[in-house]
């Protein structure tokens, strides 16, 4: 029995129509499992005119500040910006549950207060009255108190698509000029 060993090339395709060339291949070092600046901030980046790592790693650099220069936004502090506005969004939703509490018994007081004089001028008994009004003074406490909860918990969660939303077009502004400058220096961008 004999053995033949065969020789495998890898083959990149033209186009279509076009014909298969041979393409050797290089060795290259395995991934370093850092991210690059560009994909850190969620570029994608390709050298079209066969840059070494070490010079995409600088035009990157020099992007990136460029287009902070240019937009006024820098993705890391950005990155914070919007941790600490997600934790103040938090912190009104959790303020505007504790808006209301204690407007039942205000009210209760409130309508007792009225109750008793209405009582006292319709029937000379200002306790039936003071009752009765703070009964619907409870009631109604605690409708408004509802009333503001809710109020309350809409305006924050508005407050915070506003924010996500100015957020996210900064990024998307800053990704733009990064985007520019590497294209300009030869890079084919994606993002």
């Amino acid at each position: 029995m004999t053995r033949t060993t065969r020789l495998v090339f890898p083959v990149l395709v033209l186009g279509v129509g076009l014909p298969l060339m041979a393409v050797p291949q290089t060795a290259t070092a395995p991934p370093s499992g850092q991210k690059t600046l560009a994909a850190t901030v969620g570029v994608y980046v390709f050298p079209t005119a066969g840059q070494a790592a070490d010079q995409q790693s600088k035009d990157e650099g020099e992007c990136y500040n460029w287009a902070v220069g240019q937009t006024g936004t820098d993705p890391f502090q950005l990155g914070k910006q919007a941790e600490q506005q997600k934790a103040e969004a938090e912190k009104q939703k959790q303020q505007a549950q504790q808006a209301g509490k204690g407007a039942g018994a205000s009210g209760a007081v409130k309508g007792a207060a009225a109750g008793a004089l209405i009582g006292e001028i319709a029937s000379d008994d200002a306790g039936k009255g003071a009752a009765y009004g703070a009964a619907a003074g409870v009631i109604g406490g605690r409708r408004k108190a509802a009333k503001a909860k809710e109020k309350a918990g809409a305006e924050a969660e508005k407050n915070a698509q506003q924010t996500q939303q100015a957020t996210a077009e900064q990024l998307e502004a800053f990704k733009k000029a990064f985007s520019v400058c590497l294209e300009a220096k030869k890079y084919m961008v994606k993002f």
